[in-house]
Parts: structure tokens; sequence; C-alpha cells
């Protein structure tokens, strides 16, 4: 007989960005448990991954460029921590290095994400930030208790057992998702769920900021937007005119489009017309966005902007095998760590599922990553004008941690 687990991780941004100081400390807020100490800094152990991890990704994802992507980075490398208790051995060694966390061992990586989180959280008028996980486990099984701990310490993991039979199971996990989410993803499981299924992890992030320069709706209109094909299509593009940081070269002009009082931003790139949106991916890398970073200054201009909403889906198996996670997928996988029945246990499915929604006021995002695991026994001279009418890439980003916590392209809006 075959048994399954199921590790699912949703994530809703609410980018924002909190003040931290000091270096070691216990939790003051009431996210990660009062008994977890970290560095306030630690977070700078993983966000440099995190960014590498979405530009790996997003290079891997639908090669040909022609559709919509947006991934959420952050989603990711906080589904598979969760996961990453759980491992030992070939996996997880395999796990650390397409998290870009190389060497780095459990209690590490928990403080890191802990770290992060604790900047990240917030509830203002301008910007919210929540993050929730939850772990939804069959009750016929028991997690070993050091998973269960630091699941419940570093990550703030609810447990709840539920009877895999019962349809009403579906609805809680759902209702938790749609809570969680704000409604923007308002389903994960089906009834009936999976015989054989063990547990379901869940991480969800949700995000909603609104720009610290609203666009005016008065000035919206429609105007042709240039897909990849040649074809054009009528888009609303949304037009804003500001002293905004800028930065252009050869390939694509750039601007970072502020949230609140500047503690997150939505960057947008658009390549030249003498280039594409793939040349621009082929260059996307941690070390270009460095540098990218230290070379927007404060400009006058006009950025005209679509306005769109957008949901996507990706089934990441593949590319996480291409990052070199290969073993997790097998069934020699070295999860022993997680359950305390002696089964074996591989991953079997890992799927993202995002909305994006920008509009005059602001931008709404969210993204659930489900982890599947199963068993058997430049210089500011004129204004600038960036008139976004053909494909374009973007990122959200917390601007004190450099975190990206959401990438993609847009080439139809």
């Amino acid at each position: 007989m075959t048994k399954k687990i199921f590790l699912y991780v949703g994530i809703t941004i609410l980018l924002f960005m909190l003040p931290a100081c000091g270096t070691k400390k216990k939790s003051e807020n009431t996210w990660v448990s009062s008994d977890v100490e970290f560095g306030e800094q630690d977070y700078e152990k993983i966000t440099a991954a995190n960014n590498a991890l979405g530009f790996h990704l997003i290079k891997e994802i639908d090669g040909d460029g022609q559709n919509n992507a947006f991934i959420s980075p952050t989603s990711l490398l906080m589904a598979l921590s969760m996961v990453y208790n759980g491992a030992d051995g070939i996996t997880k060694e395999e796990i650390a290095k397409a998290l870009q966390v190389e060497g780095m061992d459990t209690s590490e990586l928990n403080k890191a994400n802990a770290s992060l989180v604790s900047i990240l959280m917030k509830s203002s008028e301008e910007i919210q930030l929540n993050v929730a996980n939850s772990i939804w486990l069959n009750e016929d099984y028991h997690f070993q208790d050091d998973f269960a701990k630091n699941n419940k310490d570093y990550f703030n993991a609810e447990i709840q057992e539920i009877n895999i039979h019962d349809n009403d199971s579906v609805t809680r996990i759902n209702d938790w998702v749609k809570k969680s989410t704000n409604k923007k993803i308002e389903e994960i499981v089906e009834a009936p769920l999976d015989p054989d299924l063990v547990a379901i992890l869940i991480n969800a992030i949700y995000f909603k900021g609104n720009w610290t320069y609203e666009f005016d709706e008065k000035q919206t209109e429609k105007r042709p937007f240039y897909l990849g094909d040649g074809k054009t299509k009528e888009v609303l593009l949304m037009s804003l005119q500001k002293k905004l940081n800028y930065m252009e070269n050869d390939d694509f002009q750039a601007v970072q489009l502020p949230y609140g009082d500047g503690e997150m931003s939505m960057n947008v790139f658009l390549p030249k017309e003498t280039s594409t949106l793939d040349e621009f991916r082929k260059n996307l890398t941690n070390e270009n966005w460095l540098i990218w970073d230290t070379q927007f200054s404060k400009k006058e201009g006009t950025i005209l902007l679509p306005k769109f909403e957008l949901e996507y889906e990706i089934d990441l198996n593949e590319t996480l095998k291409t990052l070199g996670m290969t073993s997790a997928f097998k069934k020699d996988a070295v999860f022993t760590k997680m359950i305390q029945e002696n089964v074996p246990l591989w991953i079997s499915k890992v799927k993202q599922k995002t909305f994006i929604d920008v509009h005059e006021k602001g931008t709404e995002a969210a993204a659930v990553t489900s982890v599947e695991m199963v068993t058997e026994s430049a210089p500011a001279d004129p204004p600038f004008y960036m008139e976004v009418n053909r494909p374009f890439f973007l990122t959200i980003t917390d601007v004190k941690t450099n975190a990206i916590l959401f990438m993609g392209w847009i080439s139809e809006p």
C-alpha cells in the first residue's frame, strides 16, 4: 500500500519592512516563539540566496518568454525551509543547493527565516505584510518532536490533526488559506483528500501596498501595447510624472515605484526596442542585480505603466531538479527527521500559484507554493520618459533587506 505526504506552502505577500538593530535577542513579536533567539541580522544569510533562487527559477520556467510569468522566490524558500527540517543526508544537501544555502545547517536556516520575517511583518494603512504557516497532520501519523518544535518556534506553524476521510477537513484547510491570503488564493485542496495523505504544510504571505505616489485615474487611458509576436493590443496605461529612482543603459530602462514611506518598491525593467525580454532574462543574475541597484538615481520623469491583474500557476518539479534537487523526488529520498513512523518519503510535486493586481492606488499580490510528498511502505539631466508598452520585467522588493518577494514578466497585460 502506498502512502502520501503533502507539504503545502501558500504565500500571499504584503510588502513591508521594519527597522532592526542589535545582535542577538529573544523575539519581541508574536510571529515567532518568545523562547526563540536569533540574530537580527541573520536575514542577511538568506536574502542573496532568496534572490539568486528567483533568478534561477525565472530563467528556467516558460522558456519562450511569450506568456506572462509571476513567481515568489520567498514563498518557495520558506516552503522548502520547512521541509528542510525533516531532511537528512544527500537529500538535505541537495535542497540546500537548490535554495542556494549550501553549508547552512537547519538551525541557522531557521534563525535566518525568523529574522527575515520579523523585519517584513507589519500592518499599517499604507503597507500590510502578514506571514502565516499551518501544518495539517493526518491523525494516524505523528511528527518527530524536533520537526514539530522547529516549525512551531521559527515558522509559527499551527499544527492541527485532521481526519483525511472527512470532507470537512478540506473546508477547514481551504478556509485557512482564504483567510490567510485575503481570499486571493481560495483553494489548495479538493475533496476527497488522498486516502494516503500524511500531512499538508502551508506557508502564506499576503501583501498589499499603496503607492507612495498614486497614479491619477483620470490620466489612465487606452494605448497600444506591442506584443512579442508583433501583434498589438489596446491596454489601460496609468501615467505618473514624478521624481523617481531611475536608471538606463544600452539594454533597458528601469524605475523604482515606492510603496508607503518607501519601505518596499516595485522595480520595473523595460528592455529597449533594440533588445528583447528574453535577452534581459539571460542577464538576470544576483551579481547584475546588485550592480544595477547601485545605478539608480533620483530623476524627474514620466512613467506609463499597464494596469493589470494576473493569476499564474507553475509546476516546479523539473526546475528544482535542474537546480540539483534530484534525490528528494525519488523513493530513496532521506526525510528521516520528519515523522515518527518508519516509512520512506519523497516529494511528488512542487507547485506554485500566484496573483497580482496592479492599479492606480497600489498593488496586491499573493502566492501559494505546495510541496507534495509521497511514501510507500544614470545622470538626471533631461526628464526621462518610460512608456511600458511592450513586454517588461518586474520585481516587488523589500528595500531594507533587498529581498525580492515577487518577480516575473508581463508579455501581455
